[in-house]
């Protein structure tokens, strides 16, 4: 079963291809996803590869590993947690 890895603070400048490269030395790479903003469509700065082995070698090897000037965050992904939705809306009472 692929694991799948966080990968933060990338250079805005990193691409998949290349992020696929620096994990691939490690393992099989099943996919590499960088994340953008919706809107604008410009890099956010993360990302999640997920490999089918070699996985726990590459979080070793690559968490604090520089990369364009940054310093990466890489981690085995945690599930997303539960976003509420409350907060923010319009109150009226308050008028």
């Amino acid at each position: 079963m692929p694991k799948k890895i966080y990968v933060g603070n990338l250079p805005f400048s990193a691409t998949d291809e290349e992020v696929r490269e620096m994990f691939a030395a490690y393992g099989t790479v099943e996919s590499v996803n960088l994340i953008t903003d919706r809107d604008t469509g410009r890099p956010r700065g993360f990302g999640f590869v997920e490999m089918s082995d070699g996985a726990d070698e590459a979080i070793e090897a690559l968490n604090r590993y520089e990369l364009g000037g940054r310093s990466l965050n890489v981690n085995e992904a945690r599930p997303r947690e539960d976003r509420s939705r409350g907060g923010g809306g319009f109150r009226r009472d308050r008028w």
